[in-house]
């Protein structure tokens, strides 16, 4: 349900990304909106580069409809908390790994947020649990998403379940 310039519903999510080189990480969390029927919008925005650009996109994103902004950068990974300093709305960090120092260094610029401006992060390359915590939030006040969530969660537990009787079963016949 990904959103275009001349398309349908109003977003809901925010997905940016500080280089077109992180979309493929950051795709998977279109994926997972796609998944719930949440519509949102994708851009490529650099704290570095295009400051400006990031301050109109984040001061205007609770007016423009915005629930959260999920944010997605690697290296010196200013992009969430400067983000986050800019909106109100909750911020979820995604470090994007990276060969110099494995994303360890996004992890901690996004992690390491001073008191006031806090930014929720998730694992190196984790876009898929930030658009989950970004589900979670809307369902706090969405009883149909929450139980879409919830039935989710059952699918999750049921795999699991599977996969302890297949292991079972195995061993069951090397025995």
């Amino acid at each position: 349900m990904n959103t275009s310039a001349t398309s349908l519903p109003i977003p809901a999510i925010g997905i940016i990304m500080g280089s077109d080189s992180d979309f493929e990480i950051m795709k998977e969390a279109l994926t997972v909106l796609d998944e719930f029927s949440i519509a949102s919008e994708i851009s490529v925005i650099s704290a570095h580069r295009t400051p400006r650009d990031l301050e109109a996109y984040a001061s205007s994103a609770r007016e423009r409809g915005l629930k959260a902004i999920i944010a997605g950068a690697g290296g010196a990974a200013h992009l969430p908390g400067v983000t986050a300093a800019m909106t109100e709305l909750p911020v979820i960090g995604v470090p994007i790994f990276n060969k110099k120092l494995s994303g360890q260094d996004a992890l901690y610029a996004i992690v390491q947020m001073p008191a006031g401006i806090p930014v929720a992060t998730v694992g190196i390359d984790n876009a898929r649990n930030a658009a989950l915590l970004a589900v979670q939030i809307m369902a706090l006040s969405d009883e149909k998403l929450m139980d879409a969530l919830v039935a989710f969660r059952g699918k999750l537990a049921d795999a699991s379940r599977q996969k302890t009787a297949k292991i079972r079963q195995r061993l069951h016949a090397e025995s």
